[in-house]
């Protein structure tokens, strides 16, 4: 039953991950009423949010290039899904920003008492 909570938490993390890039995606397009701004914000975001778990982040830090550990990893989880919360806010979207900030804190508590990447 543990390891399939485990497996679980785990999904959730990628969902979150997914669910941050949205976010900022959704937040780059609502940002100006011209079209120009918009998209260049609407992929621009998500691209760079990419790019930076992918530097820092990703696979667990498995499969990152520059892996962040300890408490450097914690303080970029915090900065890249309170970044995706915070788009969501920016955007209109107060119930979804606050859905997703207490997804991550509750999947990453269950993370660090399951010794999780």
């Amino acid at each position: 039953m543990l390891a399939m909570a485990k497996g679980a938490n785990m999904l959730l993390m990628f969902l979150l991950e997914i669910g941050v890039l949205i976010s900022v995606g959704y937040w780059g397009f609502t940002l100006s009423p011209g079209w120009a701004v918009r998209l260049l914000a609407g992929i621009g975001a998500p691209v760079l949010f990419a790019v930076l778990w992918g530097l820092f982040a990703a696979g667990g830090g498995t499969n990152a290039t520059y892996p962040l550990t300890g408490i450097a990893r914690g303080l970029f989880e915090i900065a890249w899904f309170g970044g995706g919360a915070l788009a969501l806010h920016l955007a209109g979207a107060a119930a979804p920003a606050a859905v997703l900030a207490v997804a991550f804190v509750v999947n990453a508590a269950l993370r660090l008492v399951w010794q999780q990447s």
